[in-house]
């Protein structure tokens, strides 16, 4: 069989293919042996969990609307009530001037940074090529393959900030940054995936000015920020304008099943990701956007993101970074601070083996995370920091975590001691 550039492209192995692959195995297992450390799915958070199961429960008495879920197609820009609904909480929340035709729904995030993506970068009809600006590396795994031409990122490396003996933080090195008239649009995820950075409001601030100066969209991915679900720790409110295109989500309240992403933009943007969802999908699917309706119209999403799921992850994860610490105080490693999302960004500093090789040690064990060097879609100049990094996830109950990690940190010990690198012998 014969495949096409594009066939040839999207069936290549790449990170995020292994990522879910490594995902669905262990669901399909049961998860009974495999510590799966490594996907982005959320917690069962039982709040949240009894909140959508009466809010199902109710959709399956009411006749006309449980026929509207599953019977109907909706409009391609996505159910429209719950467009409005979105409209009218952002404009009762932070005052944005902006309605129905500033929204879109899509079959997940995902989705979403396909189109937009391919809209902004790749070959145009006057023969230029586009990139991508990716300012902060390490970025998201799920970016790096949906473009459709090559050379179609380009990212920068980050400035360091050393906060204690086992803690850093990335920032955006502004004087790497320069945007010329081959960059389409700028692109940052805001808590970032995979580090857990969230970026400071100066660094937002001046994202904006830079692209508006230039007339090219910036990109947030919000998918796991504030105000839903709000897995984001540092007390920060959303940034939206009309030159802004951000991206949202249901997966990460705990509906990544129902693959409802959203995204909110000028209206050209929306009627464009309309018109892609009309020739690729007919509607994006309506089952997320009625079982969420009742929570944005009442409000009940922001409270339950702020009170129950924000907490219950901040828990999480000051749990899993003090543990590791503990595990693995006297070797050379650090952990990102942990502001937001669902994941541990662990750099093991002069590590003797590959974060790959890490993987498959610890694949071979049942403990799946994801290497580190998937993350640096478009970093074209080599850098072996990349090579010492690991995405842990956090959002398995505890005694998995820690059993993990107890895991990974007798095989990260083992590598040090390997090749003689161990901290306290320099």
């Amino acid at each position: 069989m014969q495949l096409s550039k594009f066939g040839q492209k999207f069936t290549a192995q790449s990170g995020i293919l292994q990522l879910m692959d490594d995902l669905g195995e262990a669901l399909a297992s049961g998860g009974e042996d495999t510590i799966m450390l490594g996907g982005g799915n959320p917690a069962y958070i039982p709040q949240v969990q009894r909140y959508f199961h009466r809010q199902m429960a109710d959709i399956l008495e009411d006749e006309a609307t449980f026929k509207r879920m599953i019977g109907n197609y909706a409009a391609p820009q996505g159910e429209l009530s719950f467009i409005k609904a979105l409209a009218k909480r952002f404009q009762r929340e932070y005052g944005w001037n902006i309605g129905p035709k500033n929204i879109a729904l899509t079959n997940g995030s995902q989705s979403a940074f396909f189109m937009l993506f391919n809209m902004f970068a790749g070959e145009f009809a006057d023969g230029s090529h586009k990139k991508i600006l990716l300012p902060l590396a390490p970025e998201y795994i799920g970016y790096a393959d949906v473009g459709l031409s090559d050379d179609f990122f380009t990212a920068r490396k980050p400035d360091f900030e050393y906060i204690d003996e086992h803690t850093f933080k990335y920032h955006i090195n502004f004087d790497a940054i320069s945007v010329d008239d081959d960059i389409g649009a700028i692109c940052v995820s805001r808590p970032t995936n995979p580090t857990g950075n969230v970026l400071t409001e100066d660094e937002i601030e001046k994202l904006t000015a830079l692209a508006e100066s230039h007339n090219i969209p910036l990109m947030i991915d919000n998918a796991y920020g504030t105000p839903f679900p709000s897995i984001i720790f540092n007390d920060v409110r959303p940034v939206w304008n009309k030159n802004t295109i951000l991206s949202m989500s249901l997966s990460k309240l705990g509906l990544p099943a129902a693959r409802t992403g959203i995204v909110v933009a000028n209206e050209e943007v929306i009627r464009a990701i309309a018109s892609i969802n009309a020739v690729t999908n007919l509607t994006p699917g309506s089952m997320g956007a009625i079982l969420a309706l009742e929570a944005f119209e009442s409000g009940e999403i922001i409270k339950m993101s702020r009170e129950v799921v924000k907490p219950y992850y901040q828990q999480k994860a000051e749990n899993a970074a003090a543990y590791i610490k503990k595990q693995l105080g006297d070797v050379d490693f650090y952990v990102h601070k942990p502001e937001g999302a669902i994941f541990l960004w662990l750099w093991f500093k002069g590590i003797p083996i590959t974060s790959q090789t890490l993987y498959k040690r610890l694949k071979a064990q049942e403990v799946i995370i994801v290497p580190g060097h998937y993350f640096f879609p478009g970093l074209q100049e080599e850098w072996q920091h990349k090579y010492e990094c690991i995405r842990v996830s956090y959002a398995q109950d505890e005694a998995t975590v820690k059993r993990g990690l107890d895991i990974i940190a007798a095989e990260v010990r083992r590598a040090y001691l390997e090749g003689g690198r161990q901290k306290d012998e320099g």
